[in-house]
């Protein structure tokens, strides 16, 4: 095999968009018609941003590729970018750009309504993401729409991950990230009762070497293949108040998969994560505050320190 050039620590590949987030009291529907709410602001979002964005702030070389509308939206996706130097190659959105509008109350708890206005069976051409995988040193898929990115990977030997989200274990739409990946997050969200179950049947039925289970203010669980229960890890205490949690599942994959990267133990990816999915809650908005690989090394060595007391 002739040696592969690899220019890239990372390739992610789908899921940017807009998150329009709303500051309210509560994560329900008041009496009467109207509330009055702070200001309504629009951030750069979406979980493949997230990723993306957090791997540039830990200094790791990164390129994202992925749909992006002509519309005010996608400018505001390109200013961003171009003001923090991430390496972005867009595809026209026939439909524009997506986006969320996300509740957030008092708490920093969320709840967002998903804007998913790309079309059935709408997929980036390969042409626009085939030569990256194929001088990556690891491919994040963050959607089901770069379907030629895993085989490809597989064929380079080149390892792969994926976020499946609020997953419940049956619906159809994940099975091609759940079951094609390397290395597997998802939210126990959708089937809290069930998480150890969503997370052997990714095993089971797929090719993962891992599988990561965030649970909010519950911590994690990993499982390993070969292991015979997912181990469970703890939040780590936030050095400021929590005020959004919007954008913590994806700075929990981000560091973890940091660690990963250097086969660090699993106890240390976990940390990790937990760590950065702490430091993102501190912040209001979406991807707007990230890690620094110095401010995660030091939260590291913080968290141990603590867990032995």
């Amino acid at each position: 095999m002739v040696p592969r050039t690899v220019d890239f620590d990372v390739v992610v590949l789908g899921g940017v968009g807009v998150d329009t987030i709303v500051r309210v009291p509560e994560l329900t529907i008041p009496p009467g018609d109207f509330v009055a709410v702070p200001p309504v602001r629009d951030y750069v979002a979406h979980s493949g941003n997230g990723v993306a964005l957090g791997f540039h702030a830990l200094g790791l070389r990164t390129r994202f590729a992925d749909f992006l509308g002509d519309d005010p939206l996608g400018d505001l996706v390109r200013a961003r970018y171009t003001a923090v130097g991430l390496d972005f190659s867009a595809v026209p959105a026939p439909n524009g750009t997506p986006r969320s509008v996300n509740l957030v109350d008092r708490a920093g708890r969320r709840f967002s309504f998903f804007d998913g206005r790309h079309p059935d069976g709408l997929v980036l051409p390969p042409g626009s993401y085939l030569p990256l995988v194929e001088r990556a040193a690891h491919v994040h898929v963050a959607s089901p729409r770069a379907p030629e990115a895993f085989p490809a990977a597989r064929r380079l030997g080149i390892t792969t991950s994926t976020d499946i989200h609020s997953w419940n274990g049956t619906d159809s739409w994940a099975e091609p990230l759940a079951f094609e990946a390397d290395l597997v997050f998802l939210s126990s969200a959708a089937a809290p009762d069930r998480v150890d179950e969503v997370m052997q049947v990714v095993l089971d039925k797929g090719r993962a070497a891992v599988v990561v289970a965030t649970e909010g203010a519950l911590g994690s669980r990993v499982l390993v293949r070969g292991e015979p229960a997912p181990r469970r890890f703890p939040v780590v205490t936030p050095d400021r108040p929590v005020v959004d949690s919007n954008g913590a599942g994806d700075a929990y994959s981000t560091a973890f998969m940091s660690r990963w990267f250097a086969n660090r133990p699993i106890e240390e990816c976990a940390l990790a994560g937990a760590v950065s999915g702490a430091f993102a809650c501190g912040a209001a908005g979406t991807h707007e505050e990230l890690i620094t690989a110095a401010e995660l090394a030091a939260g590291v060595r913080r968290g141990w320190g603590q867990a032995r007391g």
